[in-house]
């Protein structure tokens, strides 16, 4: 067994112990605590830490599945149950609607638009007559289950923690899992970003709306026990203040990790309490000093502990990266492959403008099935840009793409990616803390099913077999079958570029469209690049790449494509290439 998986055992045992010993019913509370404001933070890990979305408002989701069972309890005489059940649908459909407005945000405004729906929420909960307003609601029933009551507090910590742990678990096997990956490329923090996940098929917005549903339904969960362990519920619980404190707890522990949620939510309750008492006898006079105690420690974390607390415990635990048992496995769903030399990629009368600047001005070129077909030019020619139209990064201003005989120009990259089309990029797009097999394994997620549900009760174990065992294969061929359980972030730049390769060759594309391959290699790492491309054209995979280095283009490509000022210069083999006038003209500016 794993050292990792011993310490969770360990863990998991110690809660279980605690309420059997004879230990005072103050720490029971505590732990309580604890549990319910670490189910909140899980939700900030998943959405702020692992998404890199910003969000002030996760005590208001925790107020509607407090408010939704308490009202269905008291005015209806319901079972806490069916108010479980409620608060969740309720819950999911308010964080569906705003998270579809509130998510097409960026920058500051998607922080202050969580304000500002939380504000809204509050004053809602705190204004009608039918929650009793600021008073709240009273007399909630406690938990029952086929007669046993949790109104104890050593009966309902079982019901907080089997939550608290059972969250933690599911959002472990989330991450680890075909659409935990692409969520874990989102942060833009952390080297991902949208482009990539989307030319990989996936769409990074329905992924941030699930992450912010997923944190959102955790949230009630908390709201529901907090409720039922409370007796009673009002407004103040599920204000922006405390939308804040989450928010704290998540980033003091350590927003990035799973059980960052519960050292933040450990800290904040138990050094808040202490310093409740403490500081007025310090002080002399009382007052909320322990926020003002709180703001100075979150500086000086986010100085000289950007990552939290969690991380620097972490250190201290023995740690062992398991390798992946692979073995054997289906192989995935292939795509019926073209027949050599019939047209894969038609560019016709390709523009982009950028306002008054043309950036490319009616471009046309055609790769056919089982080419290599270079697009080279100087600096500022336009090859990028075409590279990111034909993609569907960019949108044309005018012109056609034809993929396969259909047109894919108007497209998103991911629906183009669907089509046949796979890329790498001029500036390396891996998630540095996956490892190498999980940012190969990105790349089978259009060949593969499995939701978050699934993923989340570990249903998806014989697709994830057969992804990764895909990504294993797809890393021998590029000659890296030795790095699959390595850190991505450890790689030099040469195998990062293999890795990349790789994971456009999971997708099982029809096109492999290669930007910039061997910009910043060595002359061996080149060389190996090289054989690793024609390797892949031997076996009949079509190829188009913009690259600078004239060698590697001359030694590699059947046909070559040289663009200047945004325009096509010639296209010819790379023969006719070298002895144009008007090539060197544009590289060297003379024709002699």
């Amino acid at each position: 067994m794993q050292p990792r998986t011993l310490g969770l055992a360990a863990f998991v045992l110690a809660i279980a112990a605690i309420p059997l010993l004879p230990v005072p019913n103050f720490w029971i509370t505590q732990l309580n605590y604890i549990g319910l404001y670490a189910l909140v933070a899980l939700g900030l890990v998943l959405l702020t830490g692992v998404g890199g979305l910003t969000s002030f408002g996760q005590a208001a989701f925790a107020g509607i599945g407090a408010y939704s069972s308490a009202w269905l309890c008291t005015a209806q005489g319901l079972s806490p149950w069916l108010g479980l059940l409620a608060g969740l649908l309720l819950t999911g459909a308010v964080a569906l609607v705003l998270g579809w407005v509130t998510l097409r945000m960026s920058g500051h405004y998607l922080p202050l638009a969580t304000i500002a729906w939380s504000l809204a929420l509050f004053f809602t909960m705190g204004n009608l007559d039918a929650l009793g307003k600021y008073d709240g609601l009273l007399g909630v029933p406690p938990i029952t289950l086929f007669g046993f009551s949790f109104q104890a507090e050593r009966r309902i910590y079982a019901l907080i923690w089997a939550a608290a742990l059972g969250g933690a678990i599911a959002v472990l096997h989330l991450l680890d899992s075909r659409p935990g990956r692409v969520m874990r490329a989102l942060n833009l923090a952390r080297g991902g970003g949208t482009t990539m996940p989307e030319a990989m098929g996936a769409s990074t917005f329905r992924h941030k709306v699930l992450m912010f549903v997923i944190a959102a339904l955790l949230a009630s969960v908390s709201g529901w026990l907090f409720a039922h362990m409370q007796r009673s519920v009002n407004p103040s619980p599920f204000g922006i203040k405390f939308g804040i404190e989450y928010l704290f707890m998540a980033v003091l522990g350590g927003v990035g990790s799973v059980w960052g949620a519960f050292t933040g939510a450990a800290l904040v309750k138990l050094t808040e309490d202490q310093l409740q008492v403490l500081l007025p006898k310090l002080i002399g006079t009382a007052g909320s000093y322990e926020i003002i105690v709180f703001g100075i420690v979150l500086v000086m974390v986010l100085k000289f502990a950007p990552d939290g607390v969690w991380p620097l415990l972490e250190r201290w635990l023995p740690r062992r990266r398991a390798r992946r048992a692979l073995g054997e496995a289906q192989p995935l769903p292939a795509r019926d492959k073209p027949q050599r030399g019939e047209p894969l990629l038609e560019a016709k009368a390709v523009r982009k403008a950028f306002g008054g600047l043309v950036a490319v001005n009616d471009i046309s070129f055609t790769v056919r099935a089982g080419d290599i077909v270079g697009l080279i030019g100087p600096n500022g020619a336009g090859k990028s840009t075409t590279f990111n139209l034909v993609s569907g990064v960019l949108p044309l201003t005018s012109g056609e793409v034809w993929l396969r005989g259909q047109r894919v120009d108007g497209l998103p990259s991911r629906e183009v990616a669907r089509r046949g089309m796979s890329r790498t990029f001029q500036h390396v797009k891996l998630v540095p803390d996956m490892t190498v097999l999980e940012n190969v394994a990105l790349g089978t997620y259009l060949r593969t099913r499995t939701g978050a549900l699934a993923a989340m009760l570990r249903l998806n174990g014989a697709e994830e077999r057969r992804a990764m065992h895909e990504a294993a294969q797809q890393l021998a061929r590029v000659g890296l079958a030795e790095f699959g359980d390595e850190l991505a972030g450890n790689l030099a730049l040469g195998p990062q570029r293999l890795v990349e390769i790789a994971r456009a060759l999971a997708s099982d594309p029809a096109l492999l469209l290669l930007d910039e391959p061997a910009a910043g290699l060595r002359h061996k790492e080149k060389q190996a690049l090289a054989a690793v491309l024609r390797q892949l054209k031997a076996e009949g995979l079509s190829l188009l790449l913009v690259e600078h280095d004239m060698d590697f283009v001359m030694n590699l490509t059947d046909r070559i494509v040289v663009m200047e000022f945004g325009t096509r210069l010639i296209e010819g083999t790379p023969a006719e290439v070298q002895a144009s006038p008007a090539v060197r003209a544009a590289y060297l500016g003379t024709e002699h």
